[in-house]
């Protein structure tokens, strides 16, 4: 897919910030504290995930909220460049636009992670157990507080992600580590990523979804030509983009964007840098 592919290269640093944007790259005079002793990552956690589902259920969080977030928000603003610099999808209209990147941000955030090497340490959080917070509660007579978040802190508090969560984006990315997926492998999945002809109000159905199929099409056609050896490398790679559909969209805005922006509104994010000249 020629438009795809003229995005495969970097693009040169952005010119120009919007509010929302340059808060987000101004991360480091804002980052959330280290955490401390007590949030030390069990050397058996893994393992005690793997025995019992309870430990799939413990929320964690980032080793290095401010080092892990400046990297997640400098792959984001390369992801909506690549975006921006696709000729195909500067054609559709403004809200075919916003329709597509609201829905698919969080998977090419993803893949751009992936390309970048961005590696994810994290430490279970320091959170009281089940059993701790109902005697807590019962003590004070009050209902036991939703999981993953500590007696007394409000409703609306940030959402830890779990362990479980935390594995299938970590999962993810050791799959694309071990395929060694090229810059224009890289550039087709995210095309495919992209052109997602499914979207519940999309007007240009037919047209997106021709561009989805020339994205796979080309991979296909790559994946040929470079990797002769390897028949089954194309269908590898689509398992890496149905690993995809297992990470919600939340949790990766919750991950890497609220230690530094707090609770922010994606939607109104992602038109701000959309409509900004990255």
């Amino acid at each position: 897919m020629a438009c795809v592919e003229r995005c495969c290269r970097c693009c040169a640093d952005s010119r120009r910030h919007s509010s929302i944007l340059y808060s987000i790259l101004r991360s480091e005079e804002r980052a959330a504290p280290l955490p401390g002793p007590g949030q030390r990552q069990r050397r058996g956690q893994g393992q005690a995930s793997r025995s019992c589902p309870c430990g799939l259920r413990r929320r964690v969080a980032l080793r290095s909220p401010q080092v892990a977030c400046k990297a997640a928000s400098g792959v984001l603003v390369k992801t909506l460049r690549f975006v921006q610099n696709v000729p195909c999808f500067q054609e559709l209209p403004l809200e075919e636009q916003l329709l597509l990147v609201r829905s698919c941000w969080a998977p090419l955030l993803l893949l751009g992670l992936a390309q970048d090497r961005v590696h994810l340490e994290t430490v279970e959080s320091a959170e009281p157990s089940m059993l701790q917070r109902i005697l807590t509660t019962r003590r004070q007579g009050e209902q036991p507080p939703p999981r993953g978040q500590a007696p007394g802190q409000p409703h609306h508090g940030p959402h830890l992600p779990s362990t479980g969560e935390i594995q299938a984006i970590k999962g993810f990315l050791a799959k694309c580590w071990s395929l060694d997926i090229s810059t224009k492998e890289y550039a087709y999945l995210k095309g495919t990523v992209l052109f997602n002809p499914d979207l519940p109000g999309l007007q240009c159905t037919q047209y997106i979804e021709g561009l989805q199929r020339e994205a796979q099409q080309a991979l296909n056609e790559h994946v040929r030509l470079i990797h002769r050896g390897d028949e089954a490398r194309f269908a590898k790679l689509n398992v890496v983009l149905s690993l995809l559909r297992s990470i919600n969209a939340n949790v990766i805005a919750e991950l890497f964007f609220r230690p530094i922006i707090g609770a922010v509104n994606m939607d109104d994010m992602l038109l701000e840098m959309l409509c900004a000249k990255l």
